[in-house]
């Protein structure tokens, strides 16, 4: 998998949003709120191939946890990324 292009990872206080800008954007007018971790993995792969199993290694090690606690973080994660279109 790859992040598409077009977005930009932007801070609101504790929240983070990924704004589409540019032509690569699918659409425009689309904002992607993302936590914490969420952002530091998009911040992570964004331009690189990555797969499930990548994310889930970042998880463990930037925040300590166990491999079941990431894989159950990850799942949701990509499949949201998915569903928005912002990864190949």
């Amino acid at each position: 998998m790859k992040t598409k292009e077009g977005y930009v990872l932007r801070s609101l206080g504790k929240e983070f949003v990924l704004v589409a800008e540019g032509l690569e954007a699918v659409d425009a007018n689309q904002l992607i709120s993302m936590n914490e971790s969420a952002a530091f993995l998009w911040k992570a792969v964004q331009d690189k191939d990555f797969d499930a199993e990548t994310l889930i290694d970042l998880l463990m090690e930037e925040y300590g946890i166990e491999r079941n606690v990431a894989e159950a973080d990850v799942a949701p994660l990509l499949q949201t990324w998915q569903s928005a279109g912002l990864i190949n």
